[in-house]
């Protein structure tokens, strides 16, 4: 059991989970960067520290710092959030080893889930289907990779073990083309995350996004809570979420959660994650697991009525999972857009001082963000500002109140993708439902959403 939690993260999440300690009563302590000084999150919290310069490599990825600020201020738990150290199995253990409680997965679970050839291992083994490729990382002959490449046929996509964030990853349409893509995508993951283990998977041409969330104590419960159709991506980069998915069979659905939940209990996964699926002609294929919060967890938070990262809080302090899977009712449909300081059609970061900060209200509208009027958004960190969610009995009515809540936002000083976002809503194929991970690109590229506003 614990007191006071550190949350060693910055912006919105860190403000999310201060206000989910102060749910269960538990202190707060903030670490920060020296130019982070001024978010709410530090002056709300019981204690705060200056751990190091704006630079993320002397600050929020130290370890060493954390886990000294954590020693000084008697904190007992480290929180990680998203981003940052919260997928670092190597952190997860020397917090282990400090003597506190990481609210996270253990470092084993971490590590098996975190390598992408040795999460499909286990996925395979747990029964979850995922896509058809090698059982493994590459050898490193070149006549072996080809035979590998050969047999699961073309389009195929070469893929790094440690990758994420849609780097370390290479198209194959033709046999040709095969050994040079994993000779450089093997050089790119030894640079970007020294793991130079590649492997490869058939490439599916327009599969949808869809993402399992699961929670687990360690009692051995696991629950799944619905799932998020996340296909509105740039870049891999998601821009919109929602729950439930468009078009996709509740019986299909729950079968694929059921599956996750189970695949928890089996490699003994401890708090939340979620499965992420490409889904395609009616199939999901498993792509990987997130082991930690997921910056869209708010949606199911509004359609489960869970609160998730209190949960995750519970369960490391050694609690059990507070309701069943019988317990989970998924009630309507929330949407998210993710609120970036970028321009809203050539996606450039736009750093700088916010003016004015009017952010939207009524029924149904949830804001999980930091900023304030007069606050400053710095160029050293990602460029998410604020979370907009709408939540109402049908998906038609979410769409509508988001119009509203779009409308009502104002954010002056800096640019922002709010008017993308406004332009998505009235766009008829996600009117629709049902897109691909392709369509906002292929959007933009044609220029139909810039239109008079560019």
């Amino acid at each position: 059991m614990f007191d006071t939690v550190l949350i060693a993260n910055r912006g919105e999440i860190a403000l999310r989970i201060l206000r989910a300690c102060r749910m269960l009563g538990l202190r707060t302590v903030a670490v920060h960067s020296e130019i982070d000084a001024g978010l709410r999150h530090v002056a709300l919290a019981d204690q705060a520290l200056c751990i190091g310069p704006a630079a993320s490599a002397r600050s929020y990825l130290d370890p060493k710092a954390i886990l000294d600020a954590a020693v000084l201020t008697g904190a007992g738990a480290i929180h990680p959030g998203y981003g940052f150290l919260s997928e670092n199995a190597g952190f997860a253990q020397a917090v282990q080893d400090a003597g506190l409680v990481f609210v996270g997965p253990d470092a084993a679970a971490m590590r098996r889930m975190g390598d992408k050839v040795s999460a499909k291992q286990a996925m395979l083994a747990a029964g979850v289907p995922c896509v058809p490729g090698s059982q493994g990382a590459l050898p490193p002959d070149p006549a072996a990779v080809q035979a590998i490449g050969d047999a699961i046929g073309y389009p195929q996509i070469v893929k790094a073990s440690g990758g994420g964030g849609g780097r370390g990853m290479r198209v194959v349409r033709r046999a040709d083309e095969l050994l040079q893509a994993v000779a450089m995508t093997r050089e790119e993951a030894g640079r970007a995350f020294g793991n130079p283990e590649v492997y490869v998977e058939k490439f599916l041409e327009h599969p949808r996004h869809i993402e399992i969330q699961v929670i687990a104590d360690a009692h051995g419960h696991a629950v799944w809570l619905g799932e998020r159709d996340c296909s509105m991506q740039r870049r891999h980069q998601k821009i919109i979420e929602e729950s439930p998915a468009p078009g996709i069979d509740r019986a299909a659905i729950a079968r694929i959660g059921a599956r996750c939940a189970e695949a928890c209990v089996q490699i003994g996964y401890r708090g939340a994650g979620t499965f992420e699926f490409l889904y395609e002609h009616g199939e999901f294929h498993f792509i990987e697991m997130n082991t930690r919060v997921q910056v869209e967890h708010p949606v199911t938070e509004l359609v489960s009525g869970i609160d998730i990262v209190v949960e995750q809080l519970r369960i490391a302090r050694g609690e059990p999972l507070s309701f069943s899977q019988d317990d989970v009712v998924l009630r309507g449909h929330a949407i998210e857009c993710r609120i970036n300081a970028e321009h809203p059609w050539r996606f450039t970061p736009s750093p700088g001082p916010v003016r004015r900060w009017l952010p939207p209200g009524g029924p149904g509208v949830r804001v999980d963000s930091h900023l304030y009027s007069g606050c400053e958004v710095p160029p050293n960190y990602d460029s998410l500002v604020a979370k907009l969610l709408t939540h109402a009995a049908t998906r038609d009515e979410a769409i509508a109140r988001m119009r509203g809540a779009l409308d009502e936002t104002l954010v002056e000083g800096i640019e922002t993708t709010v008017a993308l976002h406004r332009r998505l809503m009235d766009e008829p194929g996600f009117g629709a439902g049902g897109f691909d991970i392709h369509h906002l690109e292929r959007l933009l590229e044609a220029g139909t959403l810039q239109g008079a506003t560019a």
